[in-house]
């Protein structure tokens, strides 16, 4: 053998069966890389930057599950970073057991996967090996069985109910359109549907960046999920009641009345129908100086419409983004004009489970068969 280092490399792998062979190793014999502890050093800046990647509620969540673990860890006198895969395996056990607070009910499946995918991303954000979740993953994967043999709800992933047309007629049914408020509700409601917007995504657009056009609006929505914008055309719709164009353009004109032709476009509306004045905590200003809706107060627009109608099932702001996926998905388009439209990545397993839903009905084999 000459000088040249010799080291066994993996080439395929299936079920048992591994095949491998000795290569070069380009690297052997040289300096091994010293890195000084300057290499390693982040500016607050940067940390910052790195944390502005994530969405606000991912990081939230992922603060507490990483607490929650980390507590946990000291309880049990165990080591949080870097977690064996005992301590890992145990620790999901702990969750499918252990009732939380405020629904004295363990934990769901999805609630365990998102603890899971913290403290695996903890880990590498520290530099750490990606932990051993196998022990983990057959825990939870034993709870997932149990809870489906046992009827429970938490077995089935839960689901924003998708508003659909006659479902946001509803909702509009009751709001008075006469009013600042009202006007902004339903031009919330449709543009959001309109455009299968996240209810951040709507919040975040300001007066400027909607346009008119000869078909109607031209709304640009940044996707932050998939970082990219999304021009949206809003067409006219055939029912003036739910057409977009003619809410958006109503709630605009009102907008204009109060003196607003800048800034957030969706702005909070106090009880007396005014443009909310900048809120106060100790005589500090929070939130959005110029009066912009949080993620929550749009969301909440939505929840509070579909029970006023006295629509049953899981309403949420998600509920807009996933009704016009169904929707458009049973008026026959391509799914793949839908994605584009909607800002989902390529091959989504989330749109792909919005199709499902229409198709499996529409495809099913039990069409046309002759029962």
């Amino acid at each position: 053998m000459d000088g040249t280092a010799r080291q066994l490399a993996v080439v395929t792998a299936a079920a048992d069966v591994v095949e491998a062979e000795l290569v070069d190793d380009e690297t052997a014999g040289t300096s091994p890389v010293v890195h000084t502890g300057r290499d390693r050093h982040l500016s607050p800046e940067t940390v910052a930057a790195i944390q502005a990647s994530v969405a606000d509620s991912t990081r939230r969540a992922y603060g507490a599950d990483r607490d929650a673990f980390t507590a946990w860890c000291t309880k049990e006198d165990r080591t949080a970073v870097p977690a064996s895969a005992e301590t890992l395996a145990e620790w999901v056990r702990h969750l499918t057991v252990t009732p939380r607070p405020r629904t004295k009910r363990p934990a769901g499946p999805s609630t365990i996967e998102r603890a899971m995918s913290a403290v695996t991303t903890w880990h590498e954000e520290q530099g750490r090996p990606k932990p051993n979740m196998r022990g983990a993953r057959a825990v939870l994967n034993a709870y997932k069985d149990r809870l489906a043999v046992d009827k429970e709800a938490a077995a089935q992933a839960r689901q924003a109910t998708a508003a659909l047309p006659p479902q946001i007629r509803a909702m509009l049914a009751g709001v008075d359109r006469t009013t600042l408020a009202g006007k902004r509700n339903a031009a919330l409601i449709l543009l959001g549907f309109a455009t299968a917007a996240r209810v951040s995504e709507l919040v975040a657009l300001d007066v400027a960046t909607v346009r008119e056009a000869e078909h109607g609006y031209d709304v640009t929505l940044y996707r932050k999920k998939v970082r990219k914008h999304t021009p949206n055309p809003v067409l006219y719709g055939s029912d003036a009641a739910t057409c977009p164009v003619r809410a958006l353009r109503a709630y605009r004109d009102a907008l204009a009345a109060a003196g607003r032709t800048d800034g957030p476009l969706f702005v909070r509306v106090d009880r007396w129908g005014r443009i909310a004045p900048p809120m106060t905590r100790h005589g500090r200003v929070i939130g959005d100086s110029a009066g912009r809706m949080t993620t929550e107060a749009a969301a909440e627009v939505v929840e509070r419409l579909a029970v006023a109608a006295g629509l049953s099932g899981e309403w949420s702001g998600h509920s807009l983004r996933r009704g016009f996926a169904t929707a458009a998905r049973a008026a026959g388009h391509d799914p793949l004009e839908i994605a584009r439209a909607g800002g989902w990545v390529d091959g989504s397993r989330v749109l792909a489970r919005y199709m499902d839903d229409v198709d499996r009905v529409k495809n099913s084999p039990l069409v046309g068969i002759g029962l």
